[in-house]
């Protein structure tokens, strides 16, 4: 589970509406070729904030077919996913190659992820239903446990849910469309940073001070807590990219 617990589908007539988030990250409509061209963009951004695949490195499809086999159409489709990411770029007679935003860069674009969440959760605090508060307490408790599981892969998973619920609860579907074109942009880099030592337990108390704000209505609480989060989140990457060069 991912991005895909954002909700999408056409309220009916009679029946409570949902807010409805456009998916700004797939554009097939082929389920079982998304899906795989998802998990080799997970897999491609994780080897390129690691530093496996260096800057300038190519990316041949061919090569990354044969490697993970599969056919190049998947291949195709994660390659545009990491070209929109910033992480890989298109250039003419070279194809794809690895990209690496300069600090000014990534500084930018976590500034406005961290005004983006906060506008969320200021109008989640305000707009959420009962029901969907719980879901995210529910979520919440869920990556509790997980903190002190040591799986920064599975707490990653659970977190996007976490951040989606939010993204849901501001009842505004064009301003979470927004966030979460901004979140793709910046997701590898906030991947790398669960792997900091102490790392899951920290975002669970940061989220703790979010989830408190929103089940009291505090609107400026809450948005307050998740601008810290967004923050630390970004110095935790740094942190961890000084200690994986």
């Amino acid at each position: 589970m991912s991005l895909d617990d954002l909700p999408t589908r056409i309220p009916q007539a009679g029946l409570e509406s949902e807010p409805v988030v456009r998916r700004v990250d797939r554009a097939s409509p082929q389920a079982d070729k998304v899906t795989r061209a998802e998990e080799l963009r997970l897999q491609l951004a994780d080897e390129i904030v690691r530093g496996v695949l260096a800057p300038g490195s190519g990316l041949d499809e061919t090569d990354i077919a044969r490697r993970f086999s599969v056919s190049r159409t998947p291949v195709r489709e994660a390659l545009r996913q990491l070209v929109a990411s910033g992480l890989v770029e298109s250039r003419a007679h070279r194809g794809a190659v690895v990209a690496q935003p300069s600090i000014e860069r990534l500084t930018e674009m976590f500034e406005a992820m961290a005004e983006l969440e906060a506008l969320c959760a200021g109008l989640a605090a305000e707009r959420m239903p009962a029901a969907d508060r719980q879901k995210l307490e529910a979520i919440h408790e869920e990556l509790r446990v997980l903190s002190y599981a040591g799986n920064p892969e599975r707490f990653h998973e659970v977190n996007e849910r976490f951040h989606n619920a939010i993204y849901a609860g501001s009842q505004n579907g064009y301003i979470a469309e927004m966030t979460l074109a901004t979140r793709v942009r910046v997701q590898p880099f906030r991947r790398a940073q669960f792997r900091n030592l102490g790392r899951l337990a920290k975002s669970h108390a940061e989220h703790d001070r979010v989830v408190v704000a929103i089940m009291r209505g505090d609107k400026a609480g809450a948005a307050a807590a998740m601008r810290a989060h967004i923050e630390l989140v970004r110095g935790e990457y740094e942190l961890y990219a000084v200690s994986h060069p």
